[in-house]
């Protein structure tokens, strides 16, 4: 399957023949692909190169955006640039340097401790750059942050989801921005800049892709959104594992999520009852005032919409009434990859900063700490954002959401974790089973309030092998990590916790940034 796609892509963009020599596939999305390719560049000196094929229904403004980012933030601070661009018809080839590097999963537990300092000290400074030019990168994972371990060498990539702030230096993203807000595109075709001396014309599309761009982006594929990573890992890995290392699985709470508004007309939505507003009836005022009426569905005259002078009965309830089902839902951007989307993304909040972006890194740095990848793992945003009560606690969420204006209704009550106890207690490096003979057990994690995931041993696959030890009283430490731990877990400072908890920050307001970030005492002897 490959040589064929190598084939056609050849016969795509004929220009490069005489140029590169295409070896093999590297990666692949929903968007394009990637192939790693030698070109001969000087006599006697072959270069390797990715070229990223973008598939022919991409947004011809989303292209180009997404090169105006490379051309003017790429090249340093660990942000990857671009090399050339080339184009037959609707077919668009990106070739940017080639930096060989690792599988996240397959190093994740043999980084020591100061290879995941450095790794997320690294990570920082691309997002500084980024966010410097106002462009929100929505996609942060370990598969677009390229780590060569041996080299020390890392890259930011795929801009293909990039947004801009309402200050970002990127024309193209202004005008992304523009067109998301009208849903359509100008008939005219502007000439904007990417630096570097380079410019693009944006021709108008023969017929608006962008909705399905849009609706692509949501859906887009990861071996985060799959209920097993034993038919592989996506873009990130080849090996395959039978065993399910996702902190979260499947389990669901009720929780709804509803936007505050002046008046007590508030819309909330459930996402697992989505249904087709269209083909619902309004029922009387009188009827919605009974529960048992409203759930019955009875309906005296049929519409499109609801009037404005219909109050809704259902708020801060379990169900969704009527009213509520036939009100255009709000709409806000939800790209990004499952399991490392924000808060304010898995609620629709419709002003999105850069803050999305940090929030990502945070997650990132939960996986490095605890040892676990992926950490989150669910089907939908609301399964996604009980997930997060979970760890950083239900009435904690809940209060942050009322800061951008949104009602979450839990009906359980979950406590905040210790995130140093969740982490060591994952990871297997518990301090309390290294304590002093008569020394006092530490205060650790209930089992009922850790996934079952989180409770059960890690394979053998995995490079550790537990044994249960005999417990003589309670309190004793029941596992035994029979490997040896990478060097420095056993040392982990407060200072990594404290910014652990700023970049989880379920406020955006408040989150850390990436420049606060890189001035953090956690990093405190390194340049940044």
């Amino acid at each position: 399957g490959t040589k064929k796609d190598i084939e056609k892509l050849y016969e795509a963009v004929p220009q490069l023949v005489n140029v590169f020599k295409i070896k093999e596939k590297i990666g692949e999305g929903t968007f394009s692909s990637v192939y790693l390719a030698t070109a001969q560049l000087q006599i006697g000196y072959e270069e390797k190169l990715a070229l990223k094929h973008l598939i022919p229904t991409s947004h011809p403004l989303r292209i180009a955006a997404e090169l105006q980012c490379l051309t003017v933030a790429g090249g340093q601070d660990n942000v990857m640039g671009v090399k050339y661009c080339f184009r037959k018809n609707d077919h668009v080839v990106i070739v940017m340097p080639y930096l060989e590097h690792e599988s996240f999963l397959d190093i994740l537990n043999s980084l020591s401790f100061e290879e995941v300092r450095e790794y997320m000290f690294n990570l920082f400074r691309a997002l500084r750059r980024i966010h410097h030019f106002g462009i929100v990168h929505r996609d942060v994972k370990p598969s677009n942050f390229l780590y060569n371990r041996r080299l020390k060498e890392y890259a930011l990539v795929d801009f293909g989801l990039a947004q801009g702030t309402p200050d970002t230096k990127i024309d193209l993203l202004k005008a992304t921005h523009s067109e998301d807000q009208q849903g359509s595109c100008s008939q005219n075709n502007p000439t904007v800049a990417l630096g570097n001396d380079v410019s693009v014309t944006v021709p108008a599309p023969k017929q608006t892709a962008q909705q399905a761009a849009t609706k692509a982006a949501e859906k887009r594929p990861s071996s985060l959104s799959k209920p097993q990573i034993k038919q592989g890992r996506g873009k990130e890995d080849s090996m395959q594992y039978s065993v399910q290392r996702s902190v979260f699985g499947e389990r669901n709470f009720n929780i709804y999520s509803s936007t505050y508004q002046e008046n007590s007309s508030t819309k909330l939505i459930k996402q697992s009852k989505m249904m087709d507003v269209s083909s619902r009836r309004l029922v009387t005022k009188k009827k919605i005032i009974s529960t048992k009426t409203a759930s019955n569905g009875t309906a005296s005259k049929a519409a499109s919409g609801c009037p404005s002078n219909l109050i809704c009965d259902c708020f801060a309830t379990d169900r969704v009434c009527s009213v509520c089902l036939s009100r255009c839902q709000q709409v806000a951007p939800r790209a990004g990859t499952p399991g490392f989307r924000a808060p304010e993304v898995l609620t629709k909040c419709p002003t999105q900063t850069t803050a999305i972006d940090m929030w990502s890194a945070g997650i990132i740095f939960l996986s490095l700490l605890s040892g676990r990848y992926p950490f989150y793992k669910a089907s939908d945003d609301l399964t996604a954002l009980a997930q997060i009560m979970t760890v950083r606690g239900s009435r904690e969420t809940i209060q942050a959401a009322k800061t951008f204006g949104k009602s979450v209704l839990c009906t359980q009550v979950v406590p905040a974790q210790n995130l140093r106890t969740l982490c060591e207690r994952l990871r297997g490096t518990n301090s309390s089973c290294e304590r002093a003979p008569g020394e006092a057990p530490s205060k650790a994690v209930s089992e009922s309030a850790l996934p079952a995931a989180a409770n059960k041993p890690r394979p053998e696959a995995l490079g550790k092998q537990l044994q249960p030890l005999p417990s003589s009283q309670e309190g004793d430490c029941a596992l035994e990590v029979k490997a040896a731990e990478p060097e420095g877990w056993d040392q982990v400072p407060d200072e990594a916790y404290d910014l652990l908890d700023k970049l989880l920050d379920l406020n955006p307001a408040t989150r850390i940034t990436a420049r606060e970030a890189l001035l953090h005492p956690f990093f405190k002897d390194m340049r940044p």
